[in-house]
């Protein structure tokens, strides 16, 4: 049986984040916040007057979430190989990773669909809003599997003993 704790430890801590303190959750809030908004302009540009400004700024919105999730996957990856090859979090960390890139992928065609020609003068058009909404739903997918390898599997979480710390009573120690 592999061991866990060689899912809790990281591969870098300069690169991926020191024991217990991952880089890869705290950085996947820019794609996912920049592509949530984007959502939200694609829908509100058909319902003001003047469109554009929120067309655009969905194009946008777009575009660094990409950047993002870049950055978010070069920590990911690393994270993806301190889990034991041939698991079950193994397996998840994969899907995890597929689902993420065909998202990313997507977000980049939709990106490069709006901003063909002359880029967005109106209202978003149905397939562009339709892609981003399909996208986002496999990035919740996606995020429920990073869930489950955080929460259930514990990859990159401290270990139990670790964690009891913060459940005794007294005051805290110099690093907490």
């Amino acid at each position: 049986m592999a061991q866990p704790h060689q899912a809790k430890q990281p591969v870098s801590a300069v690169l991926a984040g020191p024991y217990g303190h991952p880089f890869h959750p705290m950085m996947v809030t820019v794609p996912i916040g920049a592509w949530a908004g984007s959502l939200v302009f694609d829908i509100a540009s058909h319902g003001v007057a003047d469109p554009q400004f929120l067309s655009r700024g969905a194009m946008w919105l777009i575009a660094l979430g990409v950047i993002g999730a870049l950055a978010a996957a070069m920590v990911g990856f690393l994270d993806l190989f301190a889990i034991p090859a041939g698991t079950r979090a193994f397996r998840v960390g994969l899907i995890h990773m597929t689902l993420n890139l065909l998202v990313t992928a997507s977000y980049i065609g939709n990106f490069l669909w709006r901003h063909a020609g002359a880029g967005p003068s109106g209202s978003v058009d149905a397939g562009p809003l339709t892609l981003s909404a399909c996208a986002f739903a496999v990035l919740g997918a996606s995020g429920w599997l990073g869930g489950k390898l955080s929460y259930r599997y514990g990859v990159r979480v401290a270990d139990e003993a670790t964690q009891a710390e913060g459940f005794t009573s007294g005051r805290p120690g110099p690093t907490g």
